[in-house]
């Protein structure tokens, strides 16, 4: 069996690093065993924050790379400490949507300009600081003014990041706020790891869930909207304890779950904690519905404490059924449960992913072009993918209406990687794409097929010792790195 020890959650890194600054603690305080270019931008932008904190007619600049969480949760916290400061997004950060999330917080005394990057407005309030990254963002993101105390109202269905960056900045006001989700709060559990977060950095959140309001429209009708209230007493001050420690990376695991799946040989992940925030924990079931050979261990040699289990995945290729799976609070997994699906006997439907589209690239377009240059029909809609597992692109009247198999019989789980093509493969400059293309690979083991991988750098966002550990285990003697 081959083992990986997975590596810290990046997600619960990124609050973590945030809360400590915020206490005035040391980053040492967090133990981080492993660290990515993600994590990495979150503690650069929390250190240029506090260094001009307080200081006059001096703009910080927050280098956040193409984190998405940094750029999301610290737009708030710059306006409740008062900083000016401009944002240097790079790859696709520039253009994925902050709206409505800008509108509400200029409507609550900040004042946020997206700018060119040549702007020399911009250019001549800058402190100096030496420019990190490539330099090739063609938008900035300038912030001035304070923060305010009040009512804040935003749609359940663009983004929890907006959520989790108010949540730690409206602590810090000194009146108390309320922040109104309206409609289903997707991606949920994000906003339960900052609400736990913050708990262990002594902040109060009064969360009232299932809520209803009543709302008119413009002819004065009225209708009920269901509603998460966050209630947030100001003047609060962080405190961090002794140490935390970011527990493992269940969004990561997942890849190396699927390649226990869809492999020749049984995988071991170790490090991991049951009962995690994080929603990728779902892994566990989606690997259930699956039908994929799997265990639950306690992990009693973990180095992280809090880790405490691992996951055993056996070969399955000859027993997987495709599913159904609800992406809404899961949107990190679909690259691995589209290629789970490839090896399921009918259709995998993935549904509820439109958000998907916002990320590192259009991953509802790049997992499809990257599983069908491979052989695997996928079927991209607006907010989801079809996913033709191994017997129905074997035998289209193998499969049932209800995604089931007719004859098993007809089906040989060794010959299932014989339907996927050699090709030349790219990231798309996105590390879940890089991840799961390297994981294709796998199933390849004893033929002569093979991927070939451009722009494999990108797993630097999340998991720069992703293709490492691939070569130390030999899970790579079908990939080739361009």
């Amino acid at each position: 069996m081959k083992t990986i020890k997975i590596i810290p959650s990046k997600s619960d890194a990124h609050r973590a690093y945030i809360a400590a600054a915020l206490s005035g603690a040391d980053f040492s305080r967090v133990v981080c065993e492993e660290t990515s270019e993600d994590i990495e931008a979150t503690k650069r932008c929390m250190s240029a924050m506090m260094d001009v904190e307080g200081a006059e007619d001096t703009m910080a600049d927050l280098y956040c790379g193409e984190s998405g969480s940094t750029l999301r949760f610290l737009l708030p916290v710059v306006g409740a400490l008062g900083i000016r400061g401009v944002f240097h997004p790079e790859g696709r950060l520039a253009e994925r949507p902050i709206s409505p999330f800008k509108e509400e917080l200029c409507a609550h005394g900040m004042k946020i300009d997206v700018v060119r990057a040549s702007d020399e407005k911009i250019n001549g309030m800058r402190d100096g600081t030496a420019n990190i990254g490539d330099g090739t963002a063609e938008a900035l993101i300038s912030c001035d003014g304070k923060l305010e105390p009040g009512t804040y109202r935003l749609p359940g269905n663009v983004s929890s990041q907006f959520i989790s960056g108010l949540l730690f900045a409206l602590p810090l006001l000194d009146g108390d706020s309320e922040i109104y989700v309206e409609g289903k709060l997707e991606s949920s559990p994000y906003v339960d790891m900052t609400m736990e977060t913050l708990g262990r950095f002594g902040i109060a959140i009064d969360d009232e869930t299932d809520m209803r309001f009543v709302v008119s429209d413009d002819d004065g009708n009225t209708r009920f909207v269901q509603s998460r209230i966050f209630r947030i007493k100001g003047n609060q001050k962080y405190s961090a304890p002794k140490k935390y420690i970011v527990e493992g990376d269940w969004s990561n695991a997942a890849f190396w779950l699927a390649i226990g799946a869809i492999g020749n040989e049984p995988i071991r992940v170790e490090g991991l904690r049951i009962g995690s925030m994080q929603g990728d924990e779902r892994v566990l079931d989606v690997l259930d519905v699956f039908g994929v050979k799997f265990s639950v261990g306690e992990d009693r040699k973990s180095r992280i404490e809090g880790s405490n289990c691992y996951v055993d995945v056996y070969p399955s290729r000859d027993c997987m059924q495709g599913i159904v799976w609800d992406a809404s609070e899961t949107p990190d997994m679909v690259p691995a449960i589209a290629l789970m699906g490839a090896f399921a006997k009918c259709e995998t439907r993935i549904v509820n992913a439109a958000r998907l589209r916002l990320k590192e690239s259009d991953r509802l377009r790049t997992v499809t072009e990257t599983l069908n240059a491979l052989g695997i029909k996928v079927e991209e809609f607006n907010d989801g993918l079809l996913v033709h597992g191994v017997q129905s692109r074997a035998n289209e009247n193998g499969c049932d209406n209800a995604n089931g198999y007719n004859d098993a019989s007809e089906y040989n789980a060794s010959e299932s990687v014989r339907h996927l093509n050699s090709a030349t493969l790219e990231s798309y400059g996105d590390h879940r794409i890089a991840m799961m293309a390297a994981a294709a690979s796998v199933s390849m083991a004893g033929t002569d097929n093979k991927i070939k991988l451009e722009g494999y750098v990108a797993v630097n966002k999340s998991y720069p010792a992703f293709f490492d550990i691939m070569k130390k285990l030999g899970l790579d003697s079908n990939l080739e790195l361009l």
